[in-house]
């Protein structure tokens, strides 16, 4: 069984999801008492919003550097928005880095489907780090066309869904925002923030929804038992 460093606290809350997941993922292949082998390095969050994500990165590789001199076998990103530095990172430390967005793509290739609504944080959404893998795969990748629009889902991760508080009233916006998205041709939507699907899932739609927190655990599982 490989070892895992997993890099998380962006934020603790979907970081604790992580976790179940991939040990749950991994009991159910192997049985008896056997869980993951994993180490979880938890950033504070808050250094990461001083910085801003563009100078995160040292940040980052600290931690990658620090799973790195555990011996882990490969580094986890727990969060959507860090796989902005994902190549770089995997480059610099030499570990390989199982990629969110790749695996993603993968996963929703399977189902056929080509539109994909993406709702993630602003920088996941605008950039084309996340984007560009998911274009690779020949996916066509819509965001909600309002800045304003965009820019509420960014405060709400951050001030509401960021430290584990559920507002009903965001809710109900994220599904109007969801439904415009469909009516602009969207085939599924991608949940594309590791916090969103603590707010929103499958039950409250009819159109298929893609979270990145489990496929990217399953995706680990399958590594961690290969």
């Amino acid at each position: 069984m490989k070892k895992i460093g997993l890099v998380g606290g962006i934020s603790w809350v979907s970081t604790m999801d992580y976790y179940k997941l991939i040990n749950e993922g991994v009991n159910a292949r192997l049985g008896g008492l056997n869980f993951a082998e994993c180490i979880i390095y938890s950033l504070n969050f808050g250094d990461i919003q001083s910085a801003g994500w563009d100078n995160s990165y040292e940040l980052l590789l600290g931690a990658c550097k620090s799973l790195k001199n555990i011996e882990v076998d490969s580094i986890v990103l727990c969060a959507n928005t860090a796989h902005l530095f994902a190549d770089k990172l995997q480059h610099t430390i030499g570990l390989p880095i199982i990629h969110i967005g790749e695996e993603t793509a993968k996963a929703i290739n399977k189902t056929g489907y080509k539109k994909v609504g993406l709702l993630a944080t602003k920088f996941t959404m605008e950039m084309n780090f996340y984007r560009d893998k998911l274009e690779k795969h020949g996916l066509e990748v819509l965001i909600p066309e309002k800045q304003e629009t965009r820019d509420y889902i960014q405060r709400t991760l951050k001030e509401e869904l960021g430290i584990g508080f559920i507002n009903p009233e965001t809710k109900i916006n994220y599904i109007s925002i969801i439904k415009e998205l469909v009516n602009s041709g969207a085939e599924c939507i991608l949940l594309g923030c590791t916090e969103i699907p603590m707010l929103i899932n499958q039950d409250d739609f009819d159109i298929p929804m893609f979270d990145t927190t489990k496929i990217h655990s399953q995706a680990i599982v399958d590594y961690i038992v290969s």
